[in-house]
């Protein structure tokens, strides 16, 4: 995710050109941060480098997040996470390309916080299912209320082979695997890189990023053997 603090960063568009040579499959940002015409020229350039395209609702209205919605609609963008108004989300995505993964549980603030017990995530992941949605977005390490793990589980639970997305301070390679092994699909991950908190010892985002694709890769094959 470009993304910062949870706000896609000023100089997005030339960081999506940073990072091209990683080839990274799928890359994301936030509806807050930058105005929607550098979200148009970031979008330009993540489709012209062939990555499936994220977006994040952070906003903290339900007005603001059909509002955001719009945008990712607007964007054309192939996923968009977050929210609670699932019903008028669905509504406002259909006929288009762009798939919906709400937040379960009870999000708040910003940064976003997550409340709620694995047995409300396991609920709402199963009536998102009921809904049409592609999956979830889930705040698990932002938790509250409940252990991460824990909530993973549960999401798993409820969304059966639906898509499980893990968001929120995944910054380590233990955590990857952790998640993984708990149910997760994948996961974002923006702050930790840009912080050089992922890999302490190295500079770069460039590298802190191949270090991610490399733990990814390391935990896929561990969980296949």
């Amino acid at each position: 995710m470009l993304t910062r603090d949870d706000r896609t960063v000023e100089d997005c568009v030339e960081l999506a050109a940073q990072i091209a040579p990683l080839r990274l499959r799928h890359v994301g940002f936030k509806d807050v941060g930058v105005p929607p015409a550098v979200l148009q020229a970031l979008v330009a350039r993540l489709r012209a480098d062939g990555a499936t395209i994220w977006m994040e609702v952070v906003s903290e209205t339900a007005a603001a997040c059909l509002a955001s919605a719009r945008v990712a609609r607007d964007l054309g963008v192939d996923r968009l996470l977050g929210g609670t108004q699932v019903a008028e989300v669905t509504a406002l995505l259909a006929g288009t390309r762009t798939q919906y993964l709400p937040f379960p549980g009870q999000p708040s603030g910003h940064p976003t916080r997550l409340g709620g017990t694995p047995a409300l995530v396991e609920a709402h992941c199963r009536a998102f299912v009921d809904a049409g949605c592609e999956g979830a977005d889930l705040l698990a390490h932002r938790a509250t209320d409940a252990d991460p793990l824990d909530l993973v589980r549960a999401a798993r639970r409820g969304l059966g082979s639906r898509y499980l997305l893990v968001a929120g301070n995944v910054d380590s390679a233990e955590r990857i695997d952790a998640i993984a092994r708990a149910g997760a699909d994948g996961f974002t991950i923006g702050s930790a890189a840009f912080a050089g908190r992922y890999s302490p010892r190295k500079g770069s985002l460039l590298s802190q990023l191949a270090d991610v694709v490399a733990d990814c890769a390391r935990v896929s094959r561990a969980l296949a053997a």
